[in-house]
């Protein structure tokens, strides 16, 4: 009787497990103790230095159905959340969490710390309270620049192409949606004026960086300086001496989405902004989908991965390049619309400010992805609303601006570390093709 397996036999499965590498002891002990001294610091700072008033969170914001206000103990509240700080740092020196676990243990900790802060900060006095609601509506206010120039960062590196000059972008699109809104008295040939001269500046940061092989981040800090500039000097000659007809363009106005807009929390949140935010939405789910799920998105991956063997299989390494590094000059023009005609109209000398080297900084913290690059925007644009808020509200004691400030930066230094897990950037990002 032969042994032969038959035609209708169906062959085994293979199936193949991922195993994690463990954790160094090292960087087990190092991330854990963090973890502790977070902890302790939430527990000793924020608990025990706490006043004697209780803390109250409402959740308005404006919406046509609210949720009943939330009060908790301003001492206890931020013991318990120290404490679960300190477990998970305790558990981490003990055993140490997966590497997939890593960001999940990172935004619990960042939550405890912040709900056990904004605790602190309302026990000072009694009767005070902070408006969740508007607290991230104006979290998300700050951030829409931020997002839209970390997008423009994620395209450019995904293909090969540090954009350092994101700064310079958003300063030529704020000064071109002012200019051309003016001129042409239409807010909405403003924000195409916007868009393309990003794109003109994403098309020069192209040519010399793709053709001419130019080191990127000289030449990305050489475009921020000539943007600077120009726009300076532009908005002396002009600006200044005809403010009427060269720098009133007025500003969008919100657009309230129906039915959408009443849900609670929610609705005021996302659903009562300009039309720009709404085009954010847009963009940060087509990126997301372009990126990993199109042809398009493939090759541009193969180009900032290994541009070499993407061009053995027919693709065309410098158009891919030329075109996301251009589309990206767009969006972050984009952004530098939201800052004039989106925000406050006019244009101001120097408006930035340094927000796209912020956006920058995000796309790291993001680890080069659509969704990472949103969520670090988010961080750093809630920790900005924190300051104005913090300075309104009877602390028990006093807080400086400086240490909010650091809080988002800490964090990305974190990041780029290791902890929420392996940070690599698209092998051939910031490499000239052909090398």
């Amino acid at each position: 009787m032969s042994s032969a397996v038959s035609p209708e036999t169906p062959a085994p499965v293979v199936e193949h497990a991922r195993v994690e590498p463990p954790l160094s002891l090292r960087k087990r002990v190092l991330t854990g103790g963090l973890l502790v001294v977070v902890g302790l610091v939430t527990v000793l700072g924020w608990g025990v230095g706490s006043g004697p008033d209780d803390a109250t969170f409402r959740f308005g914001g404006g919406s046509a159905v609210t949720l009943p206000d939330l009060t908790v103990p301003a001492t206890l509240t931020p013991v318990v959340l120290g404490l679960v700080v300190v477990a998970l740092g305790l558990f981490q020196l003990a055993r140490g969490f997966r590497a997939r676990r890593n960001p999940l243990v990172v935004a619990v900790t960042l939550l405890c710390f912040v709900l056990a802060f904004l605790c602190w900060v309302m026990s000072g006095g009694p009767g005070a309270s902070i408006d969740v609601v508007r607290l991230l509506q104006q979290t998300v206010f700050l951030a829409t620049p931020l997002i839209l120039g970390a997008l423009a960062g994620v395209l450019g590196e995904r293909s090969g192409v540090v954009n350092v000059a994101i700064e310079g972008q958003l300063l030529t699109g704020a000064f071109a949606g002012a200019l051309v809104g003016s001129m042409a008295g239409s807010l909405g040939a403003g924000v195409v004026g916007a868009v393309l001269s990003g794109a003109v500046v994403g098309w020069l940061l192209a040519v010399f960086a793709i053709r001419y092989r130019v080191n990127q981040v000289i030449l990305g800090v050489v475009i921020n300086a000539a943007a600077l500039g120009f726009t300076g000097w532009a908005y002396k000659a002009l600006m200044q001496s005809d403010t009427q007809r060269y720098n009133a363009p007025g500003v969008l106005n919100p657009i309230r989405i129906p039915l959408l807009a009443d849900i609670p929390v929610v609705g005021p949140l996302l659903f009562q902004a300009n039309v720009l935010v709404y085009a954010m939405y847009a963009i940060i789910v087509a990126l997301q989908v372009v990126l990993f799920r199109t042809k398009w998105g493939l090759r541009t991956r193969a180009v900032g991965e290994h541009p070499k063997a993407a061009a053995t299989v027919g693709i065309d390494v410098l158009r891919v390049r030329y075109v996301n590094v251009v589309v990206a000059g767009g969006i972050a023009g984009l952004a530098g619309a939201y800052l004039s005609i989106g925000t406050i109209g006019p244009f101001t000398e120097n408006m930035s400010a340094g927000k796209g080297f912020i956006a920058l900084a995000a796309v790291i913290f993001g680890r080069w992805s659509p969704r990472g690059a949103v969520a670090a925007s988010l961080l750093f644009g809630f920790f900005a609303a924190l300051q104005t808020l913090v300075g309104v509200l009877p602390a028990p004691g006093e807080v400086p601006s400086s240490f909010l400030s650091m809080l988002p930066y800490l964090a990305t230094i974190l990041a780029v570390a290791g902890f929420v897990g392996r940070v690599r950037p698209p092998a051939a990002s910031g490499e000239p093709y052909p090398a």
